[in-house]
């Protein structure tokens, strides 16, 4: 008997090592994971904290301001053809459209002048619609105190006074709230 006890005494030393090793082990995994759980889970915060106020100021709704029909007659020969036209302005928010709302009896003046300048034939054409679009945009921007660039190359040095003058008395350095101009009609007859 006496020579089964020192062995059994070095197998058990190894399978207690064994177990302690593991133990160790186990808990160092453990402990990993849980580092990096938390670790990650923070990120995570941190970003869902800071990404959807990003996310939301891109994805503001715009506000939609929709303008009476204007009936124009345009600058054909012979005076026989007009246009009944639709806006509607994409703002950028709310308060945009509260500022633009005292200033629609001068815009829609504008805007009627504008229209009343253009022929059929331009009008028909998209290229005719787009150009007149920024005109719009820009006529609509002034009061508020937003430069809109012309997208035409002036042909005369009296072009390049007209632009002067289209310009307002005072420019804004941030991005103009009045995104686009929107046809919701348009009728040439």
């Amino acid at each position: 008997m006496s020579a089964n006890t020192p062995a059994a005494a070095p197998a058990k030393s190894k399978k207690m090592l064994i177990i302690v090793v593991g133990i160790v082990l186990a808990v160092l995994v453990i402990g990993g994971g849980a580092a990096a759980w938390l670790i990650s889970s923070r990120a995570q915060a941190d970003d869902e904290d800071g990404a959807p106020a990003r996310k939301e100021a891109v994805k503001v709704v715009p506000t939609f301001l929709p303008m009476e029909n204007m009936v124009v007659n345009l600058a054909d020969p012979g005076g026989d053809r007009f246009a009944q036209v639709g806006i509607t302005l994409e703002l950028e928010d709310a308060k945009t459209a509260d500022q633009v709302k005292p200033y629609l009896p001068a815009i829609r003046s504008g805007i009627l002048m504008l229209i009343s300048q253009r022929t059929s034939t331009e009008l028909l054409q998209r290229e005719g619609k787009e150009k007149l679009a920024t005109d719009i945009l820009r006529e609509v921007s002034r009061p508020l105190g937003y430069a809109v660039p012309a997208q035409r190359a002036p042909a005369a040095a009296d072009d390049a006074d007209d632009d002067a003058q289209d310009r307002p008395s005072h420019r804004r350095a941030e991005r103009n709230p009045v995104r686009r101009v929107l046809f919701s009609s348009f009728i040439i007859q």
